[in-house]
Formats: C-alpha cells, structure tokens, sequence
C-alpha cells in the first residue's frame, strides 16, 4: 500500500490539520518529519477544536502510531506541555501510540532568545517569524551545534555536551546582541527533568517505519508550513528554515523516495500568506478582509493569531509546487468560504514585462514584479458547509472545481467545506488508492 507524503501547495494554512486527519481514519502510521512548534495544525472533532503543534494529527485516533521523525526541530518544553493538554481532555498520549526520534535536535531556551533579538537586529530586512527558536535550531543543526534527543535523555551527556555549547551562545548574546547570558544551572534544572519525563518515547524511526511500509502498512507523511516556504524552493528569503517540500519526508523521516506511492498536495480555493514577501494576488483590503472573517474559523494563525493576508487562488504557484513536490492529487480545502464573494478570480498566468508566464518565477524579487492575468468566475451564493456529496454542489462550485483541474494539471481528491470531519467531500473510493 506504500506511504502518502502530503504537501501544503501554498504559503502554509493550507488546511493540511483538517485533510491528514480525515486520511489518518485510513492510515496505521502517521510521521511529522519537519519544522517544530512554528506549525499549527486545526482539528474540530465534534464539537471540540484541538490545535497541535508537535504532535501528529492521528494522535486522536485510538490505535495510531505517531512518529515526530529526526528532521523536526523539538522544543521538549513545549512537547510535553502538548502531550499534558491532551491528556487532560482524554486523549491517550504513552509510548506505545508515539515515538520521538533519538535524532531530532532540541530547540533550547537560547534559541528562542536569539530568534526574537535577531529578528528585531534585522529591522526593515526582519522576515517575520514566529520567534520560537526554529530558524536558530535549524542554524545548529546544519553548523553541528545542536544538542539531540539522545543527548537530552542522558543526563551526563546533556550536561557535558551543553557547556560549550552554552560557553559559545553567551559569546554571541553578549557581544552580538550585548544582552545578558543564560544560566548554565538554570537550564539544566529546566530541562534534565523534560529528559526523564520524554525517554519512553525515544527511539529510531527508521527500522520502524521502512519496515512498517515493507510488510504494507499504510504510512501518511505530515507536512507543515508550505511548498512556497521550502528554505530552497520557496520564495526566499521569506521562507521557514526547512525542507517543506516532498522530498523533506524523505530525509526527515529516514525513507527512500522509492517507498513513496503518491505526493497529496493541499491548497486552498483561494490564497492566504502571513508575514513578509511578495504576493502577486493579494485582494484588496475589503475583499480580503471579508475572506478573512468569513466561516467559522477565519483566517488567523493557528500558532501565533497573526491575520493571514488573502488573496485569489494562483495557479502558477501551484504549478510550481506540483513540479517541485512531484504532486499526484489535489485536496481542496476552504471552498464554502468563496460562497460569500460576490465574484470569484483565478489567476492562470503572470505578465513579466513582454513575456508571458505560466509557472511562478524561481526569484522572490521577480515575483514581487509579475502582473497576474485573471479569469473571472461567478459564485454560486449558496452555503456549501452541509454538502458531502458532490452531486449535491451547485454547478458554480463543480465548474470551479473542474477547471481548477486543468489549469494544474492534477485530479482533486477531496474537497473541504467546513472544519469538521464530515465537511469533507471524497472523490476516491480509499484515499490510499
């Protein structure tokens, strides 16, 4: 049955919380193999709305197995806070539904202190991140800096290994950022005792899983944030620190391209951006204002509260991501909320200059130049958030779908009308298939 790598298409918020929760029903094993606490996936179960930020969605399935695999950057801090909540509203949190990888590097403390300084040091040049230790985390990681998961779950080793490490980060906030050091006592009493709270959950994600994919279980690969924040692929510099694209399940997780059977990119019918960079088909500030206050939810960071900026759906953009991720199907989310548009715009191409374009620019910079060309479709003004046939849109919301599909280039599998589980729309007999 192989394995299903989900990708946000977009600039994040996508809905990827909502669609791999619905596929998890089906799946045996889900893995959250990049990014850290930055993501915020939206659940409504019921009557009841969850948020998590580590954790993957399937962890509300009784009998999932839960992987958060070595590419994720982990704040243990905030993990544990995670795993507490959950268990306060009953939902089970042990060992035996979640294993954290021994090879994940921690977000610590100092992290998240240089992030917010450095992200104010930059001024007009800052790129708006959420200032929870990602980027920093990721910097160690790659500069061979970064204390582990099995470091944390030794104590003598963390307390070794922190020293000059710490020695290091003092130099920089002190003489960077003339700010004062972080206590070496302090942080061992901080994060020794997260150590022997997370052990049980520490091991290798690698066996497991390609093993899992060998004997034909059905393995769902969570992504965060968005193909458009890829730190190489996306619209750089306004990006995430990580790989957000297909490929990132991959050397995220520990398995080979080839255990891969199908690439679910998740898009929104319309856009949404939060922080800085380029945005060629932002609407108008009523227009998006109303997008944003339409539905039950809004459009509002599930992390950090921020308003998202909304814009019409980009085809081009999407084009990018598909070639990029090597997309397969489509899952589109948020539908019911162009019922309250009085007219519905589709960007199918940019002008740059004399030249016509039909794939979005490499270069943020150009990007930030193109003049998208729209097509203009009429909304259907009916409320679709009851619908789960698709006999039962109106024909508005089917012509939509349908010429989505051939602008991109790919089969919508599923389609969101609401929040809920069952606001969802399954146009494939088994979403494994």
């Amino acid at each position: 049955m192989g394995a299903i790598v989900t990708v946000g298409c977009q600039w994040g918020d996508e809905g990827k919380g909502k669609i791999i929760d619905v596929i998890a029903q089906e799946a045996d094993c889900i893995v959250r193999h990049q990014g850290g606490n930055n993501a915020g996936h939206s659940l409504r179960i019921g009557d009841q709305d969850y948020v998590l930020h580590l954790i993957p969605s399937g962890i509300l399935y009784p009998g999932r197995r839960c992987i958060i695999g070595a590419g994720v950057v982990l704040d243990p801090l905030v993990l544990w806070e995670e795993i507490t909540h959950l268990r306060s509203r009953g939902v089970a949190v042990s060992p035996e539904n979640l294993m954290i990888s021994g090879n994940a590097s921690l977000i610590l403390s100092y992290h998240r202190l240089l992030d917010g300084l450095d992200e104010e040091a930059r001024g007009a040049a800052r790129v708006g991140t959420t200032r929870r230790g990602i980027g920093p985390a990721y910097m160690d990681k790659v500069g061979r800096l970064s204390l582990r998961v099995f470091d944390l779950i030794d104590a003598d080793r963390f307390r070794e290994r922190l020293r000059p490490v710490l020695q290091h980060k003092n130099r920089v906030l002190s003489q960077v950022y003339g700010h004062a050091p972080v206590n070496y006592d302090e942080m061992l009493a901080t994060y020794l005792p997260m150590g022997e709270k997370l052990a049980p959950f520490v091991g290798d994600e690698v066996p497991e899983l390609n093993a899992a994919i060998d004997a034909g279980k059905r393995v769902l690969f969570e992504g965060a944030q968005g193909a458009l924040l890829d730190v190489t692929y996306g619209t750089y510099p306004y990006v995430t620190s990580s790989s957000t694209g297909a490929g990132g399940a991959c050397t995220g997780a520990g398995v080979g391209p080839t255990k891969v059977e199908k690439v679910l990119g998740i898009a929104k019918a319309y856009t949404t951006r939060v922080g800085e960079g380029p945005f060629p088909t932002e609407a108008d500030p009523a227009t998006a204002d109303l997008i944003r206050n339409a539905g039950p939810i809004g459009e509002f960071g599930a992390t950090t509260g921020r308003p998202r900026r909304c814009g019409w759906f980009d085809v081009p953009l999407i084009r990018r991501s598909v070639m990029a991720s090597g997309v397969t199907h489509l899952a589109l989310t948020r539908l019911d909320i162009l019922s309250e548009v009085s007219i519905i715009k589709v960007c199918v191409g940019y002008r740059l200059g004399r030249h016509r374009l039909e794939v979005a620019p490499a270069d943020a910079a150009l990007l930030s130049q193109v003049e998208p060309e729209y097509e203009e479709i009429p909304t259907w003004g009916v409320d679709l958030s009851g619908i789960t046939n698709e006999a039962d849109l109106p024909s508005g919301a089917r012509e939509y779908l349908r010429r989505l599909e051939d602008w991109v280039g790919r089969p919508i599998q599923m389609v969101s009308v609401g929040p809920g589980r069952r606001q969802t729309i399954i146009r494939a007999e088994s979403l494994f298939s």
